[in-house]
């Protein structure tokens, strides 16, 4: 099941949270999350994460995780070798436990290829497919968006053609309602609690994928200090954070 029962639904968004790594994952359950989408390398967008990663994070969690399917940087028109990794990492993810993939492919003009990803999403199938942020770069959502409801394609992944959901929130307003109930529009693109309230209102989302927002320092329990001088801390998601995103939704409860 793809939405934990009694979590979300109607009456207030499904929250989902972009991790980077397999602590980060654990703590967007423990911080109440509803899915994640399990990523490496965000710095550059994201590529798909290690098979331990994957594995330990549908070990220990009690929620979806969804893995992103992505080869390397940059554009999302893969060559066949590239398309062979990715078809070999949908598989993997499937047997590994992934309740859903996130994937996109486009062609050079930066229209859908649909063979590729309707390839890509029967060869997932049971599990769910989100077509990722490269429907950003189309150059026509509306059209890109009857693509992905034609390819049977579960939701999609946006911020409404813009860089930011802000920006876009016409947009996803608009893609909101000629999506119906046919194909689930994932509203995402620099998020916070601080405008959550006004963007789930003007676009009536019903998932929303956050990212930065959940993210804040985390200190190392190393006891030394390295010999050139680098810092042993990084960056990660905070289950506090989650938490305060998750008090910030329910209070949008309708």
């Amino acid at each position: 099941m793809d939405e934990p029962p009694g979590t979300a639904g109607p009456s207030r968004p499904l929250v989902e949270i972009c991790v980077g790594d397999l602590r980060s994952a654990l703590a967007a359950g423990e911080g109440g999350a509803d899915r994640v989408e399990l990523c490496d390398r965000l710095e550059v967008g994201g590529t798909t994460p290690s098979a331990g990663t994957i594995a330990e994070a549908c070990r220990r969690l009690a929620i979806p995780v969804h893995v992103l399917i992505r080869p390397r940087a940059g554009d999302f028109a893969p060559d066949e070798p590239e398309m062979a990794a990715m078809r070999d990492d949908v598989d993997a993810a499937r047997r590994l436990g992934a309740s859903g993939v996130v994937l996109g492919v486009l062609h050079r003009d930066g229209t859908i290829d649909r063979e590729a990803t309707a390839g890509l999403a029967d060869l997932a199938r049971p599990m769910s497919v989100t077509f990722h942020k490269a429907f950003d770069q189309t150059p026509d959502l509306d059209e890109a968006l009857e693509t992905l409801v034609a390819l049977g394609v579960d939701r999609v992944l946006t911020s409404g053609g813009r860089p930011s959901a802000e920006e876009g929130a016409d947009a996803l307003a608009r893609l909101v309602t000629t999506a119906g109930d046919r194909i689930g529009i994932l509203v995402a693109g620099r998020l916070s609690v601080e405008n959550l309230p006004a963007i789930v209102g003007r676009t009536r989302a019903r998932e929303i994928h956050l990212g930065s927002a959940a993210v804040g320092s985390v200190r190392s329990p190393c006891a030394f200090t390295p010999r050139d001088g680098s810092s042993l801390d990084w960056t990660g998601v905070r289950a506090e954070n989650v938490r305060r995103i998750m008090e910030t939704v329910a209070s949008l409860a309708t």
